[in-house]
């Protein structure tokens, strides 16, 4: 797809913000540099190095968000939450040795101070309350280190409650007595508390709960495709009555095929239902899925903000999607 002139300059107006890629697993594991331009060795650019900071900065990106995870990283005798501090250190590292390219922030308005100084911004969210291993005190060092979001859950049950999918799934069982007290401590924190992964009664119990906006970080929606990693109208109209966001996933398995055509389909079936505050870019890259091949790293962004002018989306609305969203969100919390 050829890139108009009226697609750059829509989106370098609004230089996107992605809310999920697991890039600093990798970094962790196997010493993936965030400053050096890959080129995926799998066919499809399958399961990681979809992102680095060249391939951001072409693609017109502000800032990522970097999930956290825990459980496929543990190593035996070692806790869950030291996975999560050996990832944010491995981020730590790649600042110390380029700081002119890249930045930690928690603030929206760190965000807009790092575009003026032509710098990417780095932001941090769990994936996984797995990492607090049960203690809720746990979630106040992470903020301190930087964590802007909680996911609750991800493919296994723990002290929270259940996952949509994976194992311990309990479909008809919300949230746990501790998962309510945690998205009260995480609202203290000013941590975002994530509900991507978490099946539909507990993300319902904390939007119950919620006072501040929540988010969903990575995901399609049930009214565009049918899958179970994919969340209902009643789910995004709760998100929406607390003011959060919800970013799409660019998996072809979940968004229901590859190209930009279903990506936009969820998107427009998210304003359609809940209106322009509520979507924004949640694509999951370099966590184990092959993302959809216009969007198969960064470099592939205005080609998105292309198809959505395609769709007739005014150019306020995929502002609100690509970035006005998210910052929105991280100026309430």
């Amino acid at each position: 797809m050829t890139v108009s002139d009226e697609a750059k300059a829509v989106h370098s107006a609004y230089p996107a913000v992605d809310l999920h890629a697991d890039t600093l697993m990798w970094t962790r594991w196997l010493g993936y540099d965030l400053h050096t331009r890959h080129t995926p060795p799998l066919p499809l650019a399958a399961f990681g190095g979809h992102v680095d900071i060249p391939r951001m900065r072409e693609g017109g990106m502000s800032a990522q968000f970097f999930g956290l995870v825990s459980l496929p990283l543990r190593e035996k005798g070692a806790g869950l939450g030291r996975a999560v501090d050996e990832q944010i250190d491995a981020l730590h590292e790649a600042i110390e040795r380029r700081p002119g390219a890249l930045r930690l922030v928690k603030h929206a308005d760190e965000i807009l101070a790092c575009d003026r100084e032509g710098r990417i911004s780095a932001l941090l969210g769990i994936e996984g309350a797995h990492a607090l291993e049960g203690n809720l005190d746990r979630i106040d060092h992470f903020a301190r280190r930087g964590v802007r979001y909680l996911g609750l859950l991800h493919f296994s049950a723990n002290e929270a409650g259940f996952p949509a999918y994976g194992r311990g799934r309990r479909d008809e069982r919300g949230l746990t007595p501790w998962g309510r007290e945690l998205v009260a401590r995480c609202e203290a924190a000013s941590v975002l508390v994530d509900l991507a992964h978490i099946n539909r009664q507990g993300f319902l119990d904390a939007c119950e709960l919620a006072t501040r906006p929540p988010i969903v970080s990575h995901t399609g929606v049930l009214g565009a495709f049918e899958h179970w990693r994919n969340i209902g109208d009643d789910q995004l109209r709760a998100v929406a009555d607390k003011g959060g966001c919800v970013g799409v996933i660019f998996c072809p398995r979940y968004v229901g095929g590859d190209g930009l055509g279903p990506v936009v389909k969820h998107l427009l079936h998210i304003l359609d239902v809940v209106g322009e505050d509520v979507p924004a870019l949640g694509s999951d890259w370099d966590g184990f899925i092959v993302p959809t091949s216009p969007l198969k790293d960064p470099t592939g962004l205005p080609r998105l903000t292309e198809a959505l002018l395609a769709a007739k989306v005014p150019e306020r609305v995929i502002g609100k999607i690509l970035r006005l969203n998210v910052l929105r969100v991280l100026g309430e919390a």
